[in-house]
């Protein structure tokens, strides 16, 4: 019986992956933001067949009491099998409108949060003789966007950071996943930092035209489950990965090419 602890559960990627470790009978650790999302996604998480489902609601943007609630995820069920950093936060500011508040924010949701719970389960892993970590990155963590420079900055952050997670414990049984989504129908776009911090509260265009939530979920666990590096996630717009990597010259007029949205 899998012990899985997925961050970012109450809705999008992270519900739709803890929907399918439910149907597997697994003893599931929810972390999101505090309120009814939450109740809602576990409860759902229990009629899908999960064995058991603790509820462990948190602020990503007060890293303060992240090693705690670290300790109180490894204990819910005694001990953890994957642990899945999918919280996050985006922006659809420009530079010039993207405050150091903002910024700050990001990181700390983005990357510092991620980066955190790595290491305060990393020694508890070891211990056990193994385990696997994932964390959502982007296709944003492989070339610059626009209106999203601190969200692409974190996510850059989190792929050098987990890549060398990777190769520094591969032979000590620690398995990493890089997730990198391109267009998934979740409610990021919906939450992003707009100008002044408020919440962007529209749905992208492209972001609505994208894959489904549980088509992701599909992906991403099949990746987990095969111990894979990295894991793209979407449908056309990944093309633009396979063209940085061979032509990064014409990615980057591609990318000045895009209408800000």
């Amino acid at each position: 019986m899998q012990k899985v602890w997925i961050t970012g559960a109450s809705s999008g990627i992270g519900l739709a992956c803890a929907l399918r470790y439910a149907a597997r009978g697994a003893q599931l650790v929810l972390t999101a933001l505090p309120g009814g999302e939450l109740d809602a996604a576990a409860g759902k998480c229990r009629d899908a067949g999960a064995a058991g489902v603790a509820e462990l609601p948190f602020d990503f943007s007060e890293s303060a009491g992240l090693p705690a609630l670290c300790e109180s995820a490894w204990n819910a069920f005694g001990g953890l099998d994957v642990v899945y950093c999918n919280a996050g936060i985006s922006q659809r500011t420009l530079v010039e409108d993207t405050s150091d508040a903002m910024v700050r924010k990001i990181m700390e949701i983005d990357f510092f949060a991620p980066e955190t719970i790595a290491r305060c389960v990393l020694p508890r892993m070891l211990a056990q003789g193994g385990g696997h970590i994932a964390v959502t990155s982007s296709i944003s963590g492989k070339f610059g966007f626009p209106l999203r420079s601190a969200y692409c900055s974190a996510k850059f952050a989190v792929y050098g950071f987990f890549e060398t997670l990777q190769a520094e414990y591969y032979h000590r049984g620690i398995r990493v996943t890089i997730v990198c989504p391109g267009r998934v129908q979740t409610a990021i776009s919906m939450s992003a930092l707009d100008k002044g911090g408020k919440p962007h509260g529209q749905m992208d265009p492209g972001q609505a035209g994208g894959i489904s939530p549980e088509r992701a979920a599909k992906t991403i666990v099949r990746a987990i489950d095969r111990g894979r590096r990295e894991v793209l996630v979407g449908a056309g717009e990944l093309t633009m990965v396979y063209i940085k990597r061979f032509f990064p010259g014409l990615c980057a007029r591609l990318v000045r090419r895009i209408k800000p949205q």
